[in-house]
């Protein structure tokens, strides 16, 4: 059995904002009814937040809930506990109709941490973050650039991002151009 890799190694591009390759991260799509309680339930338990509203996710290091569709959600897990998560989702759903399939590999996730991080981002995606309409614990899917992404806030200054892991390098790269380009206008 082949030993799993992350995406671009740890790659840093530091600065007043600071782009991070975020290493391995357990990444499970988890499809089903939003309002069935076994679901809410199993997510409580794998990662210590229930289901979120529409366009929200919640997240605290390796485990988190991001809300994908209106039945679907990204459940956020170590890597190391991927597959033990959706054995326990499978013993939790049994006879619910429902979908559980690990795409940890086939993802990158990046940080994007610093000063102006909301501007790094907002210049690559077509989403409007200005601070009163996206705010921490705000979810999107949408693109950068050319790729289709998805992103979160954790904090003030801090953004999750993830893509598919073909373009993670392109992703990475295009956000660290952004970030050294420097502020256009603060919002």
């Amino acid at each position: 059995m082949s030993n799993a890799v992350s995406t671009l190694n740890g790659k840093v591009a530091s600065g007043e904002v600071t782009i991070r390759e975020g290493g391995l991260r357990g990444m499970i799509t988890f499809r089903g009814d939003l309002s069935n309680a076994k679901l809410k339930s199993v997510c409580k338990t794998l990662t210590g937040f229930g289901v979120p509203e529409m366009g929200k996710a919640t997240s605290n290091g390796d485990k988190g809930v991001a809300w994908m569709s209106p039945d679907e959600l990204l459940i956020l897990v170590p890597h190391a506990q991927t597959n033990d998560a959706i054995a326990a989702i499978e013993k939790a759903m049994k006879g619910q109709h429902h979908l559980a399939k690990n795409v940890s590999d086939a993802r990158t996730h990046l940080t994007v941490q610093g000063s102006f991080a909301r501007e790094v981002i907002a210049k690559l995606a077509p989403a409007d973050l200005h601070p009163d309409h996206f705010q921490i614990g705000d979810f999107r899917r949408t693109r950068l650039g050319q790729v289709a992404a998805a992103f979160w806030m954790t904090d003030a200054e801090t953004f999750e991002v993830i893509c598919f892991r073909s373009v993670g390098e392109y992703a990475f790269d295009l956000l660290a151009a952004s970030a050294k380009a420097g502020p256009v206008g603060r919002f």
